[in-house]
């Protein structure tokens, strides 16, 4: 059984999930075990991280309406559009764009988003800068990471306890950086600076690859977030030993505290 959950909180919104659900395979975009640890159902050896839903003007061809610039003609080194929400890596890039304006756009989005920018004038900025920087908000992952990829700029992750969809599979040190949130300054932009057009190209290709999994795409479609979660599930199968709840057999029967195997577990409850 597998449940999905569109915000961290999950499964603790079914107040007895420990009881009823507490073996089901949870999806999920925050795979926070941080800030909310007596509140997340989270767990990173069962558990999959799903990608966030971006937006469908920038993924379906017919209506793809953000074309990425080429890199000579991009604004800026890197940029961060977004609300600070009171988070110390973001406050820290707003201050750092008001030191380094030519380099950092940054605005102080304090108030709704959608005052400050219409969402395709947003991406028109997403796209003007050779980075998006990705800091930790409320929960570790963030919707930009996405977004990253459709603009064709390289995503700079500055949130150190994030945990990426398929990572099992997918070598995200091809084509995105990690940097510490504790080394948000001058240093950063030194550093990005460094990196030659020919590397960013490359980054760019590799996440050219891979950004189909991204995408909700009809079944017809040889790439998609669902074939990706739909792997994860597959791999997934009858693979709970890591469970203080799970117990084995010498003939690798998989049973739970009553010796019962779980392909007989029966819920005590009506499922839908």
């Amino acid at each position: 059984m597998y449940k999905s959950w569109k915000i961290g909180a999950g499964a603790h919104f079914f107040t007895s999930w420990e009881t009823f659900i507490n073996r089901s395979i949870f999806l999920t975009p925050e795979a926070d075990r941080t800030d909310r640890i007596s509140s997340t159902a989270f767990n990173t050896w069962k558990d999959i991280i799903i990608p966030g839903n971006v937006n469908d003007n920038m993924t379906t061809d017919g209506a793809f309406r953000v074309h990425p610039l080429p890199l000579s003609m991009r604004k800026y080194l890197a940029n961060y559009l977004g609300h600070a929400q009171g988070k110390l890596p973001r406050l820290q890039l707003i201050e750092l764009a008001k030191q380094y304006p030519d380099k950092l756009e940054c605005p102080d989005l304090t108030y709704d988003f959608a005052n400050k920018f219409e969402k395709m004038e947003y991406f028109q900025h997403l796209r003007n800068a050779k980075f998006c920087l990705v800091p930790r908000g409320l929960s570790s992952w963030t919707l930009r990471f996405y977004e990253a990829f459709f603009v064709e700029c390289v995503p700079v992750i500055l949130s150190d306890q994030i945990e990426l969809p398929f990572q099992n599979v997918i070598d995200y040190t091809q084509f995105t950086i990690k940097w510490p949130a504790t080394q948000i300054g001058p240093q950063l932009l030194e550093y990005l600076e460094s990196i030659p057009d020919d590397d960013l190209k490359r980054m760019i290709a590799h996440g050219k690859e891979v950004r189909c999994l991204w995408v909700y795409g009809p079944e017809s479609e040889p790439c998609s977030a669902m074939h990706g979660i739909l792997w994860e599930l597959q791999r997934r199968v009858r693979r709970f030993q890591q469970s203080a709840e799970t117990f084995w057999l010498h003939d690798g029967t998989v049973v739970n505290r009553n010796l019962i195997p779980f392909d007989n577990w029966i819920p005590p409850m009506p499922l839908p």
